[in-house]
């Protein structure tokens, strides 16, 4: 098993910490894992994207020149992204706050309300974690309980009350998707 994920949003939006927090979730779970971050200069508010690539075996190249999965925060990244996805694949919106849709009719389409979600949670920076837990819940590349225990690790011991508003945020996302669904 190969699978390449791709992650891109603006700077800010949790991009780079999604990539990093789901390679480090499965490298604790035994898998080989590569995080390739890439990021415009300014950083909050330009663009951001990484892609992770999680495996049985070693991995030749982190380059991800046809994801499985895309993971689309937001319209502009839509754009430069979506004929990357592999034929096949997975795209994930962050449907709050893009209102176009993939042009692609050969890939799938999951559109999670995040920043909505966020938003009723009081914390519209939890919007990542929650199309994690969206992410997670869709592909079973990890357990749940693995990412959560990663995502802890992270974020350090001291951030009880940051920790649990993610922990909550991950379980909105999630429980958008039942389980068959």
């Amino acid at each position: 098993m190969l699978i390449k994920s791709l992650f891109a949003g603006f700077g800010g939006q949790g991009v780079l910490m999604m990539g990093y927090s789901l390679a480090h979730a499965a490298m604790n779970e035994g898998y080989h894992t590569t995080y390739l971050p890439a990021y415009g200069a300014e950083v909050r508010g330009g663009t951001a994207n990484c892609t992770v690539a999680i495996s049985d075996e070693e991995i030749a190249s982190p380059v991800a020149s046809a994801p499985d999965y895309l993971v689309i925060m937001n319209t502009p990244s839509l754009y430069t992204f979506q004929n990357r996805a592999a034929q096949g694949g997975t795209i994930f919106l962050n449907s709050s706050i893009i209102d176009a849709r993939p042009t692609r009719k050969e890939v799938g389409i999951l559109e999670i309300p995040a920043g909505e979600i966020a938003e009723k949670m009081g914390d519209p920076r939890v919007a990542n974690v929650v199309v994690l837990g969206a992410f997670i819940r869709k592909t079973g590349l990890i357990s749940p309980g693995g990412y959560l225990k990663s995502l802890r690790k992270i974020m350090g011991e001291r951030k009880k009350a940051i920790m649990e508003i993610n922990r909550k945020a991950f379980a909105a996302g999630f429980d958008l998707f039942p389980e068959g669904s």
